[in-house]
């Protein structure tokens, strides 16, 4: 219970109004929906991004008579500085957070209707991933003398070997890695499936150099912590986020739309230009469903027009 109220009164920086309305709302999350303590977590820095650009404290009248255009424009500005997925937490997350303000009275009218939901077409994007130099020339800006860069090569090492998602190498145990047998397991993600893999030389070595000499002596089982105390595993996606960019930047590569999603992608496109087949793909990425992968199998155009041969000229 002592680990909740920390949770509940995590944001003591924050202005006193929005504090006791988050604290509630995170009460009302454990009690009614069961919500994870990570879970709570989530929709408050969502609910506080959408508070702050109110500018009008929950006790003012002002917010109880919010509109729609408000709650729209606000959704549709974030939209527009945003990836699809963060996109879909924010919808989420604001209209239950909406749905909590409009049964506790904090506004007159259920807002959440006002949250519009962006159409977005399946495979209707190519997927877009690193390049190899682009790889090669952030790891050469590791400093692996150091605590932190032994265990920021391992995680790029293990982005880029085996196209893993930040969770579950945010998720990655001790246990998971199988020293004897040169294996390492990565825990299923979005329903898919375990993913087993062979312990690469390269991947294993980088690993162990950070357990012996970067890792701190914690009681933690997660194999990443954190480089500065209190010690403890990498609980959020931006703390991979920020290793990818911080590399990026310091190889003066364009980190715009670069993510640790994008060593993913990368993988894939390796595998499908080695000729391995989509099923082939799709047990390495650990996805249940092989329609899942299809989006692999779209063509690059920007490729193409490489190869593509010039248009014959008219002969008379």
């Amino acid at each position: 219970m002592a680990s909740r109220k920390k949770l509940f009164d995590s944001c003591g920086s924050w202005q006193s109004p929005n504090r006791v309305l988050l604290n509630r709302y995170a009460e009302w999350m454990v009690i009614f929906r069961n919500s994870s303590d990570e879970s709570v977590r989530k929709h408050r820095r969502y609910a506080m991004l959408f508070l702050e650009s109110l500018k009008v404290a929950p006790t003012e009248e002002k917010f109880k008579e919010l509109s729609y255009d408000c709650v729209e424009a606000f959704y549709l500005e974030y939209c527009g500085s945003h990836g699809d997925a963060s996109r879909e937490q924010m919808r989420a997350i604001l209209r239950t957070f909406l749905r909590f303000c409009y049964t506790e009275s904090y506004v007159r009218r259920d807002l959440s209707i006002a949250v519009p939901t962006i159409r977005k077409y399946r495979l209707a994007t190519v997927p877009h991933g690193i390049a190899e130099d682009d790889v090669h020339r952030m790891m050469e800006h590791v400093d692996r003398k150091s605590r932190s860069g032994r265990r920021d090569y391992a995680i790029m090492q293990l982005l880029y070997t085996y196209g893993v998602r930040s969770k579950q190498l945010r998720n990655l145990r001790l246990s998971d890695i199988n020293w004897r047998k040169s294996e390492i397991q990565f825990a299923s993600m979005k329903f898919g499936k375990a993913v087993s893999q062979p312990l690469t030389s390269c991947v294993g070595e980088s690993i162990l150099d950070y357990l012996q000499h970067g890792r701190p002596n914690t009681h933690f089982t997660e194999v990443f912590l954190t480089a500065q105390r209190p010690y403890r595993p990498l609980g959020h996606a931006s703390s991979v986020c920020n290793i990818v960019y911080r590399y990026a930047r310091a190889a003066g590569i364009n980190s715009q739309k670069l993510s640790p999603h994008t060593f993913r992608h990368a993988f894939a496109k390796r595998m499908l230009q080695q000729g391995d087949s989509l099923k082939e793909i799709a047990d390495m990425l650990g996805h249940r469903r092989l329609q899942t992968t299809f989006i692999y199998s779209k063509v690059d155009f920007q490729n193409l027009n490489e190869v593509a041969l010039e248009w014959p000229e008219d002969t008379p």
